[in-house]
């Protein structure tokens, strides 16, 4: 038999009717607020499948403007997110779109940051609470939100994941699990690093002073 978490039998604590469409809805949320790695000042949800046809009955849209507020599965706040965005300044809009072949509790984040920052954020909520980040800015990914992660964007050259898989043997942080998804041989490839570990911010600034890293995001499990 399978190990089962009490997580996978009881469900989330949440606010809503629905794990997949409110507790999920709001860790992609959330997980898309921490990609963006600022606070989100515009952004467009486009809804798929199941999302864009039953969402508004479960409370998708509360739930997913709630987690890019920073709120989580159980605040209590969720049902008036709408209202407390527009206080913030956060100003969304939601489309209807036909995301390709994927979960049908698919939603994709066109997110504008107040410093400038913007992502294109594609995920899926896969039930129980549970989500997945498929696509950060066109790089194929699989995200779960479940370990400290860092999401890395380098040049596609040989040594660079070396350079940081050695750091992180030195700074004793064992990886988890690790992706590379590049856009073309020699050009801008992502590398998404789950570890057993959280680095700290020494660790942080060292990898990003590593020749061909780009940009170095660390995000916190949900």
């Amino acid at each position: 038999m399978s190990k089962s978490n009490v997580f996978d039998l009881l469900g989330p604590i949440m606010v809503g009717p629905s794990s997949s469409h409110t507790a999920g809805a709001v860790r992609l949320g959330a997980m898309a607020r921490r990609i963006l790695g600022e606070e989100p000042i515009q952004g467009t949800i486009f809804l798929h499948g199941s999302f864009a046809k039953t969402g508004k009955g479960h409370g998708t849209h509360l739930a997913l403007v709630a987690g890019l507020l920073g709120m989580a599965p159980d605040d209590e706040r969720i049902p008036t997110s709408h209202m407390i965005a527009k206080e913030r300044g956060l100003n969304l809009s939601f489309q209807t779109a036909d995301l390709g072949d994927v979960h049908p509790n698919t939603v994709k984040f066109d997110l504008l940051g107040k410093n400038g920052g913007h992502v294109v954020v594609v995920g899926s909520s896969i039930g129980g609470g549970s989500i997945v980040i498929r696509e950060i800015n066109d790089f194929h990914v699989e995200l779960r939100g479940d370990y400290p992660t860092l999401v890395i964007l380098h040049q596609d050259l040989p040594g660079v994941v070396a350079q940081v898989t050695l750091l992180l043997a030195t700074a004793q942080i064992n990886i988890a699990r690790m992706l590379v998804s590049r856009e073309k041989r020699g050009a801008q490839a992502l590398m998404i690093l789950e570890t057993d570990q959280k680095i700290d911010d020494t660790g942080l600034d060292s990898m990003r002073k590593l020749p061909r890293i780009y940009q170095v995001l660390a995000i916190g499990p949900l």
